[in-house]
């Protein structure tokens, strides 16, 4: 009699954000997001089998992922987390957060490491972006809007993948209370994706 092994593995991604004023420590967001599985998958290939392509590379916002009635109820759409093509409701913003990019113009502050603790079967990536008092270009001088159809009053974000066509993927995307960019603010984004490995072994 032969016993077979049978190896049942996959991969677990979870995804959280955190958007906070780094200089008063205010927390404006802090929740988790939605991984698009099927994109995340060609960039995990693609990383692995150094195809060139498929790291993350920029995080861009947007202003389309809530409406707000008269009342003040907001209500929320659906992240987009399904075909390759998926995008945010409508971008606004881009900033490129790969550290080893030229197209990087502050690396120290919009940047992405890796975290493992030795022993343990999950590794985070954090992709930490800063928007600084003098961007986005055009932007309202306080944060006083009274509703969310300025270009930067962010409701949405996601993490791209890098393209050498400059048309990366959507990986991810969470869509929140709006939360103005103005000039009198700086906006911290700290976002880490897990990536965890799951192994479990079935004997016959």
């Amino acid at each position: 009699m032969t016993d077979k092994i049978n190896e049942k593995s996959g991969v677990l991604i979870q995804g959280h954000i955190k958007i906070f004023d780094p200089k008063s420590g205010e927390v404006h967001v802090d929740k988790r997001n939605a991984i698009h599985y099927e994109n995340m998958s060609i960039a995990l290939a693609e990383s692995v089998g150094n195809a060139g392509q498929g790291w993350i590379y920029e995080l861009s916002l947007g202003n389309g992922g809530t409406s707000v009635d008269p009342t003040g109820i907001i209500t929320y759409l659906t992240p987009n987390s399904t075909g390759t093509n998926a995008s945010l409701y409508n971008q606004t913003f881009t900033k490129v957060v790969d550290d080893k990019s030229i197209n990087n113009v502050d690396p120290a502050r919009n940047k992405i490491e890796t975290r493992h603790v030795s022993g343990t079967n999950y590794t985070d990536v954090l992709v930490t972006c800063l928007l600084d008092y003098g961007e986005p270009s055009g932007q309202d001088a306080f944060d006083t809007a009274t509703d969310n159809a300025s270009l930067y009053v962010f409701d949405e974000l996601g993490l791209k993948s890098y393209s050498p066509t400059g048309t990366g993927k959507l990986l991810t995307h969470v869509v929140f209370h709006p939360v103005q960019k103005s000039l009198n603010r700086l906006i911290q984004i700290d976002y880490t994706v897990r990536v965890q490995s799951l192994t479990g072994f079935n004997e016959e």
